[in-house]
């Protein structure tokens, strides 16, 4: 097509004018291949800006301090999720929270809101984390219950208790697992760890239990 209008044009045409004809027609192709490969970079960063987000979210027993901008009666500190996954607030009676971030919770709340107060602007905090939970016992420095704020393996969680203590049989630890109503226990030598062996990292899950022997 290119060439034809080129050829119609060339008896008509002063020297070199054909040659600038052709690279105005491509240059809208050209640009139109450039926009379609810049669209493409920018829906590849959009999913993996999606899938990079790892937002708490929020379980029965976590605590929200929960605050509506210029609204004090509406707002509530200290709330607690309960059992049923359901939390209740002046105005808006009982709803569901459970399973839910923080941010979703705010965009909800603001419209629910809505009907209440012209301008909706709410702040959702966990002030306590009571949902998510791992534990670690035996010969580690700081034994005990820690939260399970984001995604922790198993050398993670020995370095939050302290350490292992000169006692510790690294070789023998491993991680309680409760699935479908039986107990698993996942060996993890911890000297193979130290030497890079990702298989022997594990990922720990809510209710997990490192036992260091």
């Amino acid at each position: 097509m290119v060439q034809l209008i080129a050829d119609r044009w060339r008896p008509f045409a002063k020297p070199g004018a054909a040659l600038v004809l052709l690279l105005c027609l491509a240059l809208p192709l050209t640009g139109q291949q450039n926009s379609g490969k810049a669209e493409e970079t920018q829906s590849k960063a959009g999913v993996a800006t999606d899938s990079a987000t790892n937002e708490y979210l929020v379980g029965a027993g976590d605590v929200l301090d929960i605050n509506v901008w210029k609204e004090p009666q509406l707002s509530v500190d200290h709330v607690s999720v309960r059992p049923d996954g359901m939390i209740s607030m002046p105005l808006l009676g009982v709803f569901r929270v459970s399973g839910l971030t923080p941010s979703q919770i705010q965009e909800m709340l603001a419209e629910k809101l809505r009907r209440f107060v012209s301008v909706a602007r709410v702040t959702v905090t966990v002030s306590e984390i009571r949902s998510k939970f791992v534990y670690i016992t035996g010969e580690v420095k700081s034994p005990g219950v820690y939260p399970l704020l984001e995604s922790t393996d198993v050398l993670q969680m020995i370095i939050k208790a302290g350490g292992l203590s000169p006692y510790a049989r690294r070789k023998s630890i491993y991680v309680l697992r409760s699935a479908e109503g039986k107990q698993q226990r996942i060996p993890v030598n911890y000297v193979k760890l130290l030497r890079g062996d990702g298989d022997q990292n594990i990922q720990l899950q809510v209710g997990d239990t490192v036992v260091v022997p």
